[in-house]
C-alpha cells in the first residue's frame, strides 16, 4: 500500500477524449486528487463522481485538478462523463496497470476463475508529487466533501 509521504508513481492513462494525460503534467503546478473506482455506470461510481463534480470549482481554488481512474475504456469514460454531467477528466486503466501501482487492484478467484477489480482509493498528491494523504477502502458517500477539507489544509 501507498502512505502519505512516499512519491506517487508516475504513469500515462488516457482520458475520455483519447488525448493522454500524465501525472508529471502537474508537478510544480498544480495539487491532484486521484481517485481509482470500480466501474462507470454503478451506484458507487455515479455517487463518488458527480460529488467530485459538484466541487470542482472549489478544488480549483485549492490549485487542485481532479483525476478518476477505473478499468473502463475511453468510450466508456465518455459516455458517463456525458450521462453524469462530470466536469473532470476520467482516465482509462484498462491492464489494471496503473491501479496495480496504486495498490487498488485486487483479484479474487471465484468457481476457478482469477477475476480482478478496484478498490475504492484516493490520492491527495500535492505539487511536488508526494502522496499526502492515501485511502483504501473508500465509501463514496460523502467522501469528496471530506477530501476538500483535507485539500483545503494544503496551502
Amino acid at each position: 500500500m501507498l502512505n502519505a509521504g512516499d512519491r506517487a508513481p508516475d504513469f500515462i492513462l488516457s482520458d475520455a477524449q483519447m488525448e493522454n494525460v500524465q501525472l508529471a503534467q502537474f508537478r510544480g503546478k498544480s495539487h491532484l486528487v486521484l481517485y481509482f473506482f470500480n466501474k462507470d455506470h454503478t451506484p458507487g461510481g455515479i455517487t463518488e463522481a458527480v460529488e467530485f463534480s459538484d466541487r470542482v470549482a472549489a478544488f480549483r481554488q485549492y490549485d487542485t485538478v481532479i483525476l478518476g481512474v477505473s478499468m473502463d475504456d475511453c468510450l466508456s469514460h465518455e459516455q458517463f462523463q456525458d450521462e453524469q454531467g462530470i466536469e473532470f477528466d476520467l482516465l482509462a486503466d484498462t491492464t489494471g496497470e496503473v491501479s496495480r501501482l496504486y495498490h487498488a487492484l485486487h483479484e479474487w478467484e471465484a468457481h476457478g476463475v482469477v477475476r480482478y477489480g478496484i478498490d475504492r482509493s484516493t490520492f491527495v498528491i500535492d505539487k511536488d508529487g508526494v502522496i499526502r494523504h492515501a485511502f483504501y477502502h473508500v465509501v463514496p458517500k460523502g467522501h469528496a466533501a471530506e477530501i476538500l477539507k483535507l485539500v483545503k489544509q494544503l496551502g
